[in-house]
């Protein structure tokens, strides 16, 4: 279980914001998507994963979770998490992650090669349950300086490095020349949230 230890410490170390998801026992789910037009393709994953907190050691700012395959892990919150003390033994700490891939056709492309990134988060409000959110998205223009149609591969120029990339389906190859351009807007966003637990059943 180390994606599921990675993504809920990193979470917590980040601070990272989501809505509840009601999720009541730990739990781990994964959804891929993919969809396509002439010219452009876009390939979702989102990851969701939840853990029971075990044990609080509020000097060390210190949880114990066990996840959804009985394994225990301690992770560390840091003084970026807000309002810790808001835990209790029980809740549910739930962690979303998700990335996006879209690729976009732009025929005799006139635009300079270029890569630019952006990120943005945000955290819960004084006194509600710790939550958070931090996401970033990358976006690159390449031009198409080769096409091997036997491999149905492209050759993209970025403005950092020179990348192949294989094109699976012949018709969306067969619309690519030397001298289009490739625009890859890449996405990735991970959320936090803790939920209360459940009331005991009379």
């Amino acid at each position: 279980m180390n994606k599921t230890n990675l993504i809920l410490g990193a979470a917590l170390l980040g601070a990272a914001c989501l809505p509840a998801l009601a999720q009541q026992k730990p739990a781990a789910t994964a959804a891929t998507m993919a969809a396509s037009a002439p010219g452009t393709g876009t390939i979702v994953t989102e990851v969701m994963i939840s853990a029971r907190v075990e044990s609080i050691d509020k000097a060390q700012r210190q949880l114990t979770l066990k996840g959804p395959e009985g394994n225990v892990q301690t992770v560390t919150a840091g003084p970026d998490v807000r309002n810790f003390d808001q835990i209790k033994v029980g809740d549910m700490v739930v962690a979303r992650y998700m990335e996006a891939l879209t690729l976009t056709l732009k025929k005799d492309g006139k635009e300079l090669r270029s890569n630019v990134e952006k990120t943005d988060a945000a955290r819960s409000a004084a006194g509600d349950k710790p939550a958070g959110i931090v996401g970033r998205q990358v976006e690159v223009t390449a031009d198409v300086i080769a096409a091997d149609a036997k491999t149905q591969t492209l050759t993209l120029k970025g403005p950092k490095q020179t990348v192949k990339l294989k094109v699976p389906d012949p018709k969306q190859f067969a619309l690519v020349k030397v001298g289009d351009q490739i625009q890859a807007t890449y996405t990735e966003a991970m959320a936090l949230s803790v939920e209360t637990a459940a009331p005991a059943k009379k």
